[in-house]
């Protein structure tokens, strides 16, 4: 992937990685180093997170699995009882940040550019645009992606995967990196299983435990209400147990996958670090 895409060096950390390589180092080195930039701005966004209480979920996926129809849901029926913000990445565009402003719940769109994923670094700038002190849970939607995301610690407290059965059932075993990374799979647009008869999410399930993942596999179709009430407890417990963390000065940190992050680095060393573009990702809110 990673020889195709360069994703190791995003608009987030470009100005680093110039920096990096003016300074020497072999492309390997100063890709690794990154990654440990990428790492430090994490625990800094994750201690933000914790002094105020807030849960931090990412959302990874392949594109159009549902993950903003399944917010717009999430929104509609816990608005009252929690205080929800939003981070959207996307390559191009606000779409989705401007159908979850309209809920009435604060979004801020990060457009990447060419990025293909989203770093600490882009997440931390963004913060700058929220009040965390007013938010319970903060969902980050990342990009459209089934590789990369998984790879990189944003400061979250848990992954959640989302596998649409419009996808094949056998997506976590071609995609490992991202489904072992997952706290929670979520297997979405169940309302299509009808005609989409060739998804067997029993067979979605079994290939996430071959991967020696026991984390919980919810199957929801946020179009038609349908198994959201098990996503709503899962919701609530998370909340309940960060702040209980929150209060014994605990944090709790989500399974990145060391695996991705050290190919990152090494196929990482067939790119040489751009020059200044001036193809930065942007900034957009309310």
């Amino acid at each position: 992937m990673c020889e195709t895409c360069g994703c190791n060096i995003t608009p987030g950390n470009e100005h680093l990685a110039r920096r990096k390589n003016a300074l020497g180092g072999d492309a390997v080195t100063v890709l690794k180093n990154l990654l440990s930039e990428n790492d430090r701005a994490a625990a800094h966004n994750r201690e933000h997170f914790d002094r105020h209480g807030v849960l931090a979920l990412n959302l990874m996926s392949a594109p159009g699995s549902g993950k903003t129809l399944l917010l717009e849901a999430s929104i509609e029926a816990l608005k009252n009882e929690f205080r929800i913000g939003v981070i959207e990445g996307d390559l191009e565009t606000e779409n989705d940040a401007a159908r979850i402003r309209a809920k009435g719940v604060p979004a801020v769109q990060i457009t990447t550019g060419t990025a293909c994923h989203l770093d600490a670094h882009m997440v931390h700038d963004a913060l700058h645009h929220l009040k965390l002190a007013d938010i319970d849970i903060l969902f980050i939607e990342n990009v459209g992606n089934l590789v990369c995301p998984a790879s990189f610690d944003l400061g979250q407290h848990r992954n959640i995967a989302l596998l649409s059965v419009t996808e094949g059932d056998d997506k976590p075993a071609k995609y490992p990196v991202m489904f072992r990374a997952a706290d929670l799979v979520l297997l979405t647009k169940t309302d299509l299983l009808p005609v989409m008869d060739d998804f067997d999410p029993a067979r979605a399930e079994h290939c996430l435990r071959q991967l020696a993942n026991p984390a919980p596999a919810l199957r929801l179709s946020a179009k038609k209400k349908d198994g959201l009430d098990a996503w709503f407890d899962w919701l609530r417990r998370e909340v309940a147990g960060q702040r209980e963390r929150a209060k014994r000065g605990q944090t709790l940190r989500p399974a990145i996958q060391p695996d991705g992050a050290r190919m990152h680095a090494e196929t990482g060393a067939h790119h040489s670090i751009p020059p200044a573009s001036g193809n930065h990702y942007r900034y957009r809110q309310v």
